[in-house]
């Protein structure tokens, strides 16, 4: 019988491993020695494929290895499974329809094949070196300058895919949450004001907001976008 084991890869990729046995897999136990030179071995190998310490935590808890063994001896196949976001979904958060929200404006269209090593975070210049810009004004350089921000599209897709998310989008170097936003989406409440949406990291899970264009923006408040920004 061909047993069937599916599992998210460690965060930071956008790959399913999709494990094929030929038979059921059994649990067996068997003494294994590691020693100096096998341990070392493997530690240099973690730090080739870019493996974080929590990544090798999760290696060793469970029945994770098993599931991982098949494909060291040859008995399973890894299937790579693409994260298609469709830019021009419905990116209207159910809570603001019934307020009467509406979208500002929308930059986005077709289907955007979503690598995380693609994802980078944009600072305009004059949100740094403890400089902060009115979010209007920060929309407004952004537009300029032809950043090629994310709409809100792609925010809800992260959600929904947490492991999608670089894991150094949730504090800066100092330690602070950073607010990052999409603005390739912008809202209109019913009084006129404008909002975006940003995404950040608070109480152990990845959560979103909206903020005023009326507020500041400074060095923890970067945009989301694609790698070909520079």
């Amino acid at each position: 019988m061909v047993n069937l084991i599916s599992y998210q890869k460690p965060a930071g990729n956008n790959a399913t491993m999709c494990v094929c046995t030929q038979s059921q897999r059994r649990m067996t136990m068997s003494e294994l020695m590691l020693d100096v030179g096998s341990a070392n071995e493997l530690k240099m190998a973690f730090r080739r494929a870019g493996f974080t310490p929590e990544d090798v935590k999760k290696l060793g808890e469970g029945d994770f290895a098993a599931t991982i063994l098949p494909v060291l001896r040859g008995t399973a196949v890894v299937q790579i499974v693409k994260h298609i976001v469709n830019l021009s979904g419905n990116c209207m958060p159910e809570v603001w329809k019934k307020d009467k929200w509406k979208i500002e404006k929308h930059v986005g269209s077709g289907m955007l094949e979503l690598d995380p090593s693609n994802l980078r975070l944009y600072f305009s210049p004059n949100q740094l070196d403890g400089n902060a810009v009115v979010g209007n004004n920060l929309r407004a350089d952004l537009e300029d300058s032809k950043v090629p921000v994310l709409n809100a599209c792609v925010l809800d897709h992260l959600l929904a895919h947490p492991e999608l998310i670089p894991k150094d989008w949730k504090v800066d170097e100092n330690g602070n949450t950073r607010q990052i936003y999409f603005w390739g989406t912008i809202y209109r409440r019913l009084d006129g004001s404008l909002f975006v949406r940003c995404l950040y990291w608070h109480d152990g899970a990845w959560r979103w907001r909206c903020s005023w264009l009326g507020h500041e923006r400074d060095d923890q408040d970067p945009a989301a976008v694609l790698a070909s920004v520079t």
